[in-house]
């Protein structure tokens, strides 16, 4: 029988169910709060909703449709980590702060570059599917 030592904790199983579905009640909280806090967050899933049937018709090879639906969930990605950020920040008082204000900005940086990522490569796609 193995110690555990202290401040670390018991290794389970990869089968561990408990675990599995704790990270998952997790995941549906996580989405939850996204979802009635963020507006960027509600318009970004409307438009994954109408883009991705669109995958199928701009895509002319299975890795062509997971390149532009993946660029899709990029942006839901980056907006959901920008998201925690914020909150951390905010968790941590209202106060105007460099740093505070530099990590919202960072973020929302992230945030830009998914989308202009995503954006040329839908463009790309759609330049060489309809020209």
């Amino acid at each position: 029988m193995s110690e555990i030592r202290p401040g670390t904790t018991k290794q389970s199983s990869i089968t561990d169910l408990g675990r599995i579905t704790r990270a998952f009640v997790s995941t549906l909280k996580g989405l939850r709060f996204a979802w009635h806090n963020e507006a960027a967050f509600r318009q970004e899933v409307l438009a994954i909703i109408l883009l991705v049937p669109a995958a199928f018709f701009v895509g002319s090879t299975p890795v062509e449709i997971l390149m532009l639906i993946g660029v899709l969930l990029l942006v839901l990605i980056t907006e959901l980590l920008n998201t925690a950020i914020e909150a951390i920040v905010d968790r941590f008082g209202n106060e105007i702060h460099a740093l505070s204000g530099a990590a919202k900005d960072l973020g929302s940086a992230a945030v830009f570059m998914s989308l202009v990522l995503a954006a040329v490569v839908w463009g790309t796609f759609l330049y060489l599917r309809f020209s």
